[in-house]
């Protein structure tokens, strides 16, 4: 190998998305020496203001949301130890079928291509032997995640530069400890059924490649997370505390699309045949 630090670059929707599924690897890499880029595509307009204040409420002021939830996505950054945060600044489009899906300048409403371009100038900058970002549904089907999906991909082709790359995904055998966590503290967490709309979240634990243990670094995912304390309804995992939170959330999972290595099939480490 070379002298050159290995490289996991994180390509997210939103401010707050680094924390729940890579926020124990982004900690864990960090602390191993390797470098760590987090790429946040869009603004987090679109999220809560204070006090919970949704958008298209009285009161909400995107401007402000913005600037806050900026200001949090440093925080969380410092929390994770990540290297190097860079953000496109798109507009967030909200969930699918807001009218802000088509605003100007919305990410859901760039062209791939444009956006693809600019992520793989980044790709050429940073050179990451690791990309990680989500499955072509976005995970849940929220409109910015499938285009971060869409322009990731994108850029991996016109560069060819990771080494590997993943989506990240959850065990379905996760859903069911999930759920009864969750009512635990008064949280309705129904098991995800597919639709004509909607895949079924997650996938079988068979078709995971990749389990990570993140557990000693829990204490670092759970400051990311609290981090963003403005969207505090939407992060309700925060309300297990540190140690329940560790517990649930230490095992981040993934699933390996891209490889030129050759590393053998599951794996605990994504950088597994480049260290």
């Amino acid at each position: 190998m070379t002298d050159r630090s290995l490289t996991l670059m994180a390509v997210h929707a939103h401010p707050d998305d680094e924390a729940t599924s890579t926020g124990g690897v982004l900690a864990r890499y960090a602390a191993e020496g390797v470098t760590t880029v987090l790429v946040t595509c869009t603004d987090g307009g679109c999220g809560d203001g204070p006090g919970g204040i949704k958008p298209g409420d009285p009161g909400h002021d995107p401007k402000a949301v913005i600037e806050m939830r900026r200001a949090e996505l440093a925080a969380s950054c410092e929390a994770l130890k990540v290297t190097h945060l860079e953000t496109l600044d798109y507009g967030d489009s909200g969930m699918m079928g807001w009218v802000t899906n088509d605003a100007p300048g919305a990410f859901w409403n760039t062209p791939v291509a444009e956006a693809a371009g600019r992520l793989a100038e980044l790709i050429r900058r940073y050179r990451p032997d690791v990309v990680v970002t989500y499955d072509e549904n976005g995970f849940y089907g929220h409109p910015d995640h499938i285009q971060a999906h869409r322009i990731t991909m994108a850029a991996v082709e016109q560069t060819g530069i990771p080494a590997k790359v993943y989506w990240t995904t959850v065990p379905r055998s996760a859903f069911q400890q999930f759920g009864t966590v969750m009512r635990e503290i008064g949280v309705e967490f129904p098991e995800p059924e597919a639709t004509d709309e909607m895949p079924a979240l997650g996938l079988p634990d068979d078709e995971i490649t990749t389990w990570v243990d993140t557990r000693g670094y829990g204490g670092q995912k759970f400051a990311s997370l609290a981090a963003h304390a403005s969207q505090a309804e939407n992060i309700f995992f925060l309300r297990l505390g540190q140690e329940r939170f560790t517990e649930l959330m230490g095992m981040e999972t993934f699933v390996r699309v891209r490889d030129t290595t050759g590393a053998a099939k599951p794996e605990d480490d994504l950088f597994a045949g480049l260290r």
